[in-house]
């Protein structure tokens, strides 16, 4: 594994931290730790276990993309013979196995730029909104447009396309592939176990943060590639607009004119929770229970994508920097990716 490095990003991760570096270290040539302004004694815990740390300047913005950046720079000057490198969240631990079975698929395919496995929530049935992460998670194996904040990279690729855009708050990882397949690399997922990890997401107004960061990204990444043959994320934008906005202005504001029959429109907010449901208990192989919970969430998080589409193109209208979308509560800060 001397050919692979890695880079872990976090910000107050606690003993999250240390289980995701301790999973990685002694199986890669070198692991390095970027921290983003932690208060909790984290750069002191990944310096004490081994890992090579980077502090991000307080003066310029954090995202997930700059830090990622900022990690591949330190691992390439300490490294330059890495062949591959494996991305990873402090809040993940890198599953046994998983850093050779990538390396041998990077090193058996030329073409391949990317690869990833399964990534899982590593407390599902702690609360709900963990659970719909857990199935998030869970996406088709083989080649793919994108892959997730943990993945193995070909070296050569991500520098040939410029890294992460380091401007986005969310959103990073399939901008960057964008353009590794404009390049001719492709990605892959895998069918392996890769990392374990812990959402911590314990109520309704987390989740909503959470999806409403997911509608920042796909209006941002939409804005920067959407005109494009790729199309990136049209077809999510123009859906989050249609039942977000489209379908109940319409319903509601015509209701007088039509005698309240433009209400009807409203019925296809159940229609469209039940198509989900049967698609995921086709493809998924979900319990009923389950699928049921990941329709009726994924109906709500037009209305709350809404929100952070709105948010995207306000802060674009108005020259606004973007500042970062977080989930957590004031003592469990962290980025999400």
């Amino acid at each position: 594994m001397h050919k692979v490095g890695l880079v872990a990003i976090g910000r107050n991760e606690g003993h999250r931290l240390g289980a995701c570096l301790r999973s990685a270290l002694s199986k890669v040539a070198l692991v390095v730790y970027v921290d983003s302004g932690s208060t909790d004694g984290s750069l002191e815990l990944a310096r004490s276990i081994g890992a090579d740390t980077v502090e991000l300047d307080l003066s310029t913005p954090f995202t997930a993309a700059r830090g990622r950046n900022e990690g591949f720079a330190r691992l390439r000057q300490l490294a330059p013979d890495i062949e591959f490198v494996q991305f990873v969240d402090g809040d993940c631990e890198i599953v046994d196995g998983w850093l050779h079975r990538a390396q041998q698929e990077l090193a058996a395919k030329p073409e391949l730029a990317v690869v990833c496995g399964r990534r899982r929530e590593q407390y599902p049935e702690a609360t709900a909104y963990n659970r719909l992460c857990d199935i998030e998670w869970d996406t088709p194996v083989g080649e793919a447009k994108a892959c997730g904040g943990d993945s193995m990279m070909r070296v050569s690729a991500f520098e040939q396309v410029g890294g992460f855009n380091p401007a986005l708050i969310a959103g990073e990882e399939p901008e960057l592939c964008v353009r590794l397949r404009q390049k001719g690399w492709k990605i892959e997922r895998l069918d392996a176990e890769m990392t374990l990890h812990d959402a911590q997401m314990t109520g309704f107004e987390q989740w909503s943060k959470r999806s409403q960061r997911a509608g920042y990204a796909y209006a941002e990444g939409f804005w920067m590639h959407g005109n494009t043959p790729e199309r990136h994320w049209r077809k999510e934008t123009l859906s989050i607009w249609f039942w977000g906005f489209v379908l109940p202005v319409l319903a509601l504001g015509t209701a007088w004119f039509t005698h309240g029959w433009s209400l009807w429109l409203l019925a296809g907010y159940p229609l469209l929770t039940y198509r989900i449901y049967r698609r995921m208990q086709r493809q998924g192989n979900l319990p009923a229970k389950d699928a049921a919970l990941y329709a009726i969430f994924c109906v709500l998080a037009r209305f709350t994508q809404l929100k952070g589409q709105i948010l995207f193109h306000q802060r674009r209208l108005l020259g606004q920097g973007s500042n970062l979308i977080e989930y957590k509560t004031a003592n469990q800060i962290k980025i999400i990716n």
